[in-house]
């Protein structure tokens, strides 16, 4: 079965029919009383227009139903699904049917902090915000218990699966998506749960990781990991330009004639010149007073 509208009259049109059978029950009334006051039995006639009258005046009031803003009800008429009535305002439907209301609105949900092995094996904590909104009010009636519920079950374990696939750091792996890269994950995660809560005629409008990071009993471990894979990549860049700087200075003394180097002094020369630029305190200059070789 699919969603399907329900038969549905405009209230206020079978608000004025009902007033109008409470006018036929009085006159009904008023006929028995006659009758009555007459000859002292009553109208056959007046009895069964005032029957006629109460029977319909109750049919009609069952049917009577008020839907809100971005809401839906679900029409049941004795256990059977008969339609759906998603637009607001006051309406008469199905009388003698039981309604259940769904809200359409954009509604979001964000997940405990759960703890789990990334693909690297190291234990993170992982969490994350999930937007959606039903589009379909049946098979969130129907298909599936309570679908807040199996939303909030689905967005974790969507979590966990993803969690587990990818790791928390590509370290310098430009191959691997690590969970540090935001976007495409979001779009990973966003993707997973449209398919896991379609069942539920709920669609996912974003999914996002709110948290993450290592768990405590690594956290230390890991962050000296991190330093270090800094201070090394530091380095590096450090160390290229100052070989860099080096080359350029051989190059101009050469191409200027200002002093002419052999190999001995040329090595020398660039070991200071290292170990000035590459040093991480500042250089003690030494002053030679002596000849270029003593």
């Amino acid at each position: 079965m699919e969603m399907r509208r329900a038969f549905r009259v405009n209230g206020f049109l079978m608000l004025g029919v009902f007033v109008l059978l409470g006018v036929l029950v009085a006159v009904a009334i008023g006929i028995i009383g006659n009758a009555q006051n007459g000859d002292g039995g009553g109208s056959p006639a007046g009895a069964a227009l005032l029957i006629l009258g109460v029977i319909a005046a109750v049919v009609i009031l069952t049917g009577f139903v008020v839907v809100n803003p971005n809401q839906a009800k679900v029409v049941q008429f004795f256990g059977r699904y008969i339609g759906s009535v998603s637009e607001a305002g006051f309406h008469w439907v199905t009388p003698f049917s039981s309604r259940r209301g769904i809200s359409l609105r954009v509604r979001n949900f964000e997940t405990q902090k759960l703890k789990v092995n990334e693909a690297d094996g190291n234990p993170v904590e992982i969490a994350c915000v999930v937007v959606y909104r039903v589009i379909d009010s049946f098979k969130a009636a129907f298909a599936v218990d309570d679908y807040e519920q199996y939303v909030e079950t689905q967005s974790e374990a969507a979590v966990r699966h993803l969690a587990t696939t990818h790791p928390y750091d590509a370290h310098d792996d430009s191959t691997r998506i690590s969970l540090r890269d935001g976007a495409t994950v979001a779009e990973e995660l966003t993707t997973e749960l449209r398919e896991r809560t379609a069942l539920a005629g709920i669609e996912v409008i974003e999914a996002r990781i709110t948290h993450l990071a290592y768990a405590p009993e690594i956290a230390q471990s890991m962050l000296v990991r991190q330093q270090a894979s800094q201070i090394v990549a530091a380095r590096t860049r450090i160390v290229e330009g100052a070989v860099g700087m080096v080359g350029l200075a051989l190059e101009r003394l050469a191409e200027q004639g200002m002093v002419e180097l052999d190999e001995e002094r040329k090595a020398a020369m660039v070991s200071n010149l290292l170990v000035v630029l590459c040093g991480d305190r500042a250089a003690q200059p030494v002053v030679n007073t002596g000849t270029l070789y003593s």
